[in-house]
């Protein structure tokens, strides 16, 4: 096998990099929804109509489809509990446990700094209309 023939060794990942695969994990928990069903699992296994109850705006279809993306990329562990009366809850897998001091910090700062975000919208809205 000539020298040409050998695989190029890997690059590190870079997300600015429109092929990038971690650009996809960015891409995943940049959702608004799959933050507020991530930082409410942070709490401890969850039902659906409990998280539905506490995610404000969220309809059964978005949740039930943030929550099968989630699962499939390893983030949401769901538990069916095969009683008579249908019973699944959800719970961060191990990777989505990793994210959730990141998570966590995210919605501390968004509630820390949304008066300053509210105030600055509201100066540029009004120097817009002056235009």
């Amino acid at each position: 096998m000539g020298p040409s023939a050998q695989p190029e060794p890997s690059s590190p990942p870079d997300v600015f990099d429109e092929t990038c695969s971690a650009r996809h994990a960015l891409e995943l928990v940049a959702s608004k929804w799959a933050v507020l069903i991530l930082s409410a699992l942070a709490g401890g296994p969850t039902r659906n109509a409990e998280l539905l109850c506490r995610i404000g705006g969220i309809s059964q279809k978005m949740l039930t489809q943030t929550l099968r993306d989630l699962e499939r990329n390893g983030l949401v562990l769901r538990q069916d509990f095969h009683t008579a009366k249908p019973c699944v809850e959800y719970r961060l897998s191990p990777l989505g446990d990793s994210l959730s001091e990141t998570l966590t910090a995210l919605d501390r700062w968004a509630e820390r700094h949304f008066p300053a975000l509210d105030a600055a919208r509201e100066a540029f809205d009004a120097r817009e209309s002056e235009r």
